[in-house]
């Protein structure tokens, strides 16, 4: 029995010696996101960086701090931008014997697709209409590989502001217009105004978050609270401009890019079930014919079908199909924008947040003072209901 069981028992603690893991770092966090975002960027998991760096640059954005927004957006789409198949977290996690919230975060595709939405916003504001656009295209590409291939590459923002900027730099645009009125969902866009020097982008409502269900909690699903606010209304001096939802972040969540890691954590679900029945079944049967056997051979042979049960069970142990629900939770609901153009100087702009009554939505309204020095150059505003007001830009 020993020439048996040493060597299968060698292989088992060979087998699984790489299954433990190190402690990672962690971070005491304060509610402050100003204050806890950077400090897990410097001291907590790495595999979490791109994550804290998302929430930072928006709620920086949020704040005004653009300077701020920008780093940390640079930092984390570079990081996106090389991550596919040579991080090495990423490659154990395609693995049945390692977790997928291992793997360094990204994000799902319309995570992906937000973080270049706002980098187009703040390089246009910057001045920089064609790295603007290149943002918004890259945005469409996060989601070109939908699960269902419909909802393929359809926000309907970055294309409509493709097009408009395409125009801006003296192209056509129209196609890109054309494939934003065909994925707007109920909303007539606006035919591109060449004279307006003013860009609102206007985010508003609670965004998706996620969870995981099945057996094993491989599959990855998404919840979104129900929004207080369903539309804005911008006023400026006469003007007053119904803004209506142009994009709806939950459900371009749902519809989220097919990923190869869907269908690993899938095989990894039945892997596991597979080696836990197959190990209960080996044992039993095993220790079964061990039990009634007065035959020394078949004792043996008994034994050993029963440590072969029990090598299953562990492996079935080790296998961890679990779905990552790391989240950049502070994402909007909607998104939206209004383009129209002002006379030089200063002008005060309201933006007031609607629920689905059409009331307006207690103490959401921001003031923006707008400061138009240069017809040389678009004057681009970022509006949240969540965001500080007044501002002065």
């Amino acid at each position: 029995m020993k020439s048996l069981w040493q060597p299968t028992l060698l292989a088992v603690c060979l087998t699984f010696a790489g299954c433990a893991t190190t402690k990672q770092p962690t971070v005491t966090l304060t509610g402050d996101i100003m204050v806890d975002a950077p400090n897990a960027i410097a001291n907590g998991p790495p595999r979490d960086r791109v994550l804290w760096e998302y929430r930072l640059a928006l709620a920086a954005m949020r704040q005004g701090k653009f300077d701020v927004a920008k780093q940390n957006l640079d930092d984390a789409l570079l990081t996106l931008g090389g991550i596919y198949g040579k991080d090495a977290d990423a490659k154990k996690a395609r693995s049945y014997f390692h977790a997928e919230a291992k793997k360094t975060f990204i994000g799902e595709p319309y995570e992906r697709s937000m973080a270049y939405i706002y980098r187009g916003i703040i390089y246009w504001m910057d001045g920089e209409p064609d790295n603007a656009r290149a943002c918004f295209r890259s945005a469409e590409f996060e989601d070109s590989d939908a699960e269902q291939h419909q909802y393929a590459g359809d926000w309907v923002l970055p294309e409509y502001l493709d097009g408009l900027i395409t125009k801006k730099l003296g192209g056509d645009g129209s196609d890109a217009f054309k494939r934003a009125q065909a994925d707007s969902r109920g909303v007539r866009l606006p035919p591109y105004n060449l004279k307006a020097n003013v860009i609102f982008f206007i985010e508003f409502g609670p965004g998706p978050t996620k969870f995981a269900t099945g057996q094993y909690k491989e599959e990855l699903r998404f919840s979104t609270t129900p929004s207080p606010v369903t539309s804005a209304e911008l006023k400026v001096g006469s003007l007053q401009i119904p803004i209506a939802p142009t994009d709806d972040v939950d459900f371009q969540a749902n519809t989220r890019g097919g990923r190869v890691m869907d269908h690993i954590l899938g095989k990894k679900a039945v892997f596991k079930s597979a080696t836990d029945t197959a190990g209960n079944v080996a044992l039993i049967g095993g220790l079964t014919t061990a039990a009634v056997s007065n035959n020394r051979t078949a004792q043996e042979v008994g034994l050993g079908i029963a440590l072969a049960g029990l090598i299953s069970k562990v492996v079935s142990a080790a296998t961890i199909p679990a779905a990552d629900t790391r989240s950049w939770e502070s994402l909007p609901r909607y998104l939206s924008f209004a383009s129209i153009p002002l006379a030089l100087g200063q002008h005060v702009v309201t933006v007031q947040f609607l629920d689905a009554s059409g009331r307006v939505a207690a103490n959401l309204t921001k003031t923006i003072t707008l400061n138009i020095t240069t017809t040389d150059r678009d004057k681009v505003v970022f509006v949240s209901d969540t965001s500080i007001t007044p501002q002065t830009l």
